[in-house]
């Protein structure tokens, strides 16, 4: 019982130290400062717009500082959308993998947290042998006996110069990482739905608008084939209608074929193959424009872009890394121990008489490693730097996104009213045809033409539409799409 007792006062003794020793140690190695938002107030070069111009009955405008909604999309009003977007938050497989890469670093930051509390390891051996006292100096003969053994060992590494810490804080930052990773594949998978839908309601209504200009450019021929055989027009007006046809028909294969990758992608977006998934169909007239666009204030942004946030966390985990580098350079301690039985017979393995034990500490200082700590310590440092430079062109180009994306929606809407303008210019003139058509002034065949030129600019109005449409979803995108109101459902974090 006295060696238990002594083991006990110096296991007591051990901790006492270790908690001195965790007291007065210092964290070498830079602390993380979070960078400044970069001292601008604006995007663009120039007053920045706050309304667009009127196009097509709507005008958008912009409200500097506005809250940006977590499901953004909902702004859309389609409830196609809606599903799609549920069904592809539950099955995506990059948005699984991403949060599968969060739990990882999660568990990975509780097994470095492990670093902090004694290693107790338990340890049993049997084992025969043959001694031999002759290899001691001694003369008598050798024995063969069994020995067994029971023990248990501690361990504690004394964190002072905070090299532990700093690995820890770098699994914390990796953390960080991951966790804004999530977020921004959310963010980009839900803008990409969004877009391919409105992309494939385009490109279906573009379709319908070629087939019948097709159809009435046909029309036309069939019309001049009989004028031509009766001399009233030269055969080079067929001639030439046909060609016209043949361009206009070698288009819609090229919009046939978008069409499809639409569809494809949006497969693979909610985490199906192309031949099990059936899209729902989606006309433009489905999708509200937004008219109220929220601006993030720059300073804001920087705090609330994900990939912004990640590249800050890749450089918070560059600054921790400094630190570990650093801290390798001075000595290590550590203090271990140990308590068990050994005794040749397993009956009296539990005597006292067979008890063992010993308590002691270690140190290690790095003396010449020829240079390698040292340059490690250098490597750090640049790639610190590396990250902060990563950083800053993050935020540049981010900015940038965002100012692209402003100046879009102004030309969008002024290439909109243009095309609004040609197509109700066209319609005018059908109507007016189809007027003088009735009163007998003009021929069937201006009519058809009067309808081709219609559905032209029927298809420059409806690719204009879908550009609007996609520029202002680009424009949730790149202010951060809200997340920051509700992230419970993306993350799927343990």
């Amino acid at each position: 019982m006295t060696a238990i007792g002594s083991g006990g006062r110096w296991a007591l003794w051990v901790l006492r130290v270790a908690s001195l020793f965790c007291t007065i140690g210092c964290t070498v190695g830079p602390d993380f400062v979070r960078p400044k938002a970069p001292p601008v107030e604006r995007y663009t070069s120039g007053a920045e717009p706050t309304a667009t111009v009127r196009a097509d009955g709507k005008t958008q405008h912009f409200e500097p500082g506005a809250n940006i909604v977590a499901d953004w999309w909902r702004l859309f009003n389609s409830s196609k959308l809606d599903a799609v977007i549920r069904e592809a938050v539950s099955n995506n497989p990059t948005l699984q993998a991403a949060q599968a890469s969060l739990r990882q670093s999660q568990d990975n930051l509780r097994a470095g947290y492990g670093i902090f509390y004694p290693q107790l390891d338990a340890n049993f051996d049997a084992t025969r042998q043959k001694f031999s006292p002759v290899r001691f100096g001694g003369s008598s003969a050798s024995s063969i006996f069994n020995l067994f053994t029971l023990s248990t060992t501690i361990s504690y590494a004394l964190d002072v110069f905070g090299g532990e810490r700093r690995v820890v804080e770098s699994l914390q930052a990796q953390v960080d990482f991951q966790h804004y990773a999530v977020l921004g594949t959310y963010l980009t998978l839900t803008g990409n739905i969004v877009n391919t839908l409105i992309a494939q309601a385009g490109y279906r209504e573009q379709i319908m608008a070629t087939e019948q200009i097709i159809s009435e450019i046909r029309e036309q021929i069939r019309i001049y084939e009989i004028q031509e055989e009766t001399g009233i027009v030269p055969y080079s007006n067929v001639l030439s209608l046909r060609s016209q046809l043949a361009s206009i028909e070698a288009t819609l294969p090229l919009l046939k074929q978008k069409l499809s990758q639409t569809e494809h992608l949006l497969a693979t977006l909610v985490g199906h193959s192309p031949a099990e998934w059936n899209p729902a169909e989606v006309d433009l007239a489905d999708f509200t424009l937004p008219l109220d666009l929220p601006i993030t204030l720059p300073s804001d942004l920087v705090h609330q872009r994900p990939d912004i946030l990640a590249a800050e966390a890749q450089l918070h985990g560059a600054s921790a890394d400094i630190g570990v580098a650093t801290a390798a350079l001075f000595p290590s301690f550590t203090l271990n121990g140990s308590y068990g039985f050994n005794n040749t017979s397993f009956n009296d393995l539990f005597r006292d008489t067979s008890s063992i034990w010993n308590l002691g500490a270690n140190v290690t200082a790095p003396l010449f490693h020829g240079g390698s700590l040292w340059f490690k310590r250098k490597a750090a440092i640049e790639g610190y730097n590396q990250s902060l430079a990563n950083y800053r062109q993050t935020v540049i180009s981010s900015f940038a996104q965002v100012a692209d994306t402003l100046r879009a929606l102004e030309h969008d809407a002024e290439f909109l009213q243009a095309q609004s303008q040609a197509l109700i210019a066209a319609e005018e003139a059908l109507r007016l045809f189809q007027a003088n058509y009735d009163a007998g002034i003009v021929t069937y065949l201006q009519i058809l033409i009067a309808n081709g030129q219609y559905h032209q600019a029927k298809i420059g109005y409806l690719q204009a539409l879908a550009q609007r449409l996609q520029d202002s979803v680009a424009l949730f995108v790149a202010l951060g799409g809200g997340w920051w109101n509700s992230e419970e459902k993306v993350l799927g974090s343990s």
